[in-house]
């Protein structure tokens, strides 16, 4: 109730900017290629960068040369565009752009100004451009925009931000050209054509990746960590494939130190890959991390693969007949 005044100042200064870009006192660059966002509208993970990953190998598959483009948040990076590697530093360039770079064959660049990130990718011959958050980041024109919303928490209290975890108005879903649920299939309210993703994975590697296992073959109890946006959606699956295991939740984009993973005992760790690529570097014995793929049900993937061409064709850059 005491940060309910702020809330509305914050929803007048949101709507003061969605103002000025309505009326176009403020405008956006156009670019040269078509532009898709993946974002959200609360505070907090939701399950976009599994997102982002599905759809640069859907659009490379397609005959596309896709770039990824990332605020990098936690890292270092400032406004000049930094190309990502998966050997660089995620204090640099950020934890998923580090993570996306190992899983993608696609060029992944991180900086503040995401229209000079935007022209750095086009000027290496991308043809079109996924930028991973900046669904409110109105200077960033944009052709096709996917809300991702984390179905099991939804819009919490309903409240804006910081009374509550919401940047934008749920209205914001009527305006989308598509929304994607994560999880929670059961809860209703995100309107029927709404698709529904999980994140699968049942095979754990070695934080070195020299050695692989199937979850389910796990008979060990494990110390668990999870520092992203929803650390119990993590923790859950580890359950449901039957470990044991002592949660420990760390805040999104937490920077490890040794000191953070010392529980006492002989017991393996195990974590996300999003943590993996900021413990890679930690004096870490016997850690091991779960990497997830994002799959949609019914024929949802087909969906959006449809309605990416259709897009595509408008531009006149699609490749497939």
């Amino acid at each position: 109730m005491l940060l309910l005044p702020f809330s509305g100042l914050y929803t007048f200064l949101s709507w003061l900017h969605r103002s000025l870009w309505q009326a176009g006192i403020l405008r956006a660059e156009p670019l040269q290629v078509p532009v898709i966002v993946v974002g959200n509208i609360t505070a907090g993970g939701t399950g976009k960068t599994p997102l982002v990953i599905w759809l640069a190998d859907c659009l490379q598959d397609m005959g596309m040369r896709p770039g990824v483009m990332s605020r990098g948040y936690g890292g270092r990076s400032g406004k000049e565009p930094v190309r990502v590697s998966p050997d660089m530093s995620p204090d640099d360039c950020g934890d998923e752009p580090v993570m996306m770079a190992g899983r993608l064959s696609c060029p992944i660049m991180v900086g503040s100004d995401r229209v000079a990130v935007a022209k750095a990718l086009i000027g290496i011959g991308c043809d079109v451009l996924i930028a991973d958050d900046g669904l409110q980041h109105r200077r960033l024109v944009r052709d096709f925009e996917i809300l991702v919303i984390d179905g099991e928490r939804g819009f919490g209290n309903g409240s804006r931000l910081p009374a509550g975890p919401l940047r934008e108005s749920p209205q914001r879903m009527q305006t989308v050209d598509c929304v994607v649920v994560n999880g929670g299939r059961a809860k209703s309210g995100f309107g029927s054509s709404a698709m529904h993703m999980d994140l699968a994975g049942d095979r754990l590697r070695r934080l070195d990746d020299s050695e692989k296992t199937e979850l389910d073959d796990w008979s060990e109890p494990v110390h668990a960590i999870a520092g992203i946006g929803n650390p119990d959606r993590f923790f859950d699956r580890l359950e449901q494939a039957g470990l044991t295991i002592e949660r420990h939740a760390f805040g999104d984009h937490f920077s490890y130190r040794e000191k953070n993973l010392e529980f006492g005992g002989d017991l393996a760790i195990v974590m996300t890959e999003k943590d993996a690529v900021k413990c890679r570097s930690l004096d870490l014995a016997n850690a091991w991390y779960l990497p997830v793929t994002a799959k949609f049900s019914g024929n949802g993937e087909g969906q959006i693969r449809e309605q990416l061409k259709e897009m595509l064709h408008l531009h006149n850059t699609c490749p497939e007949n």
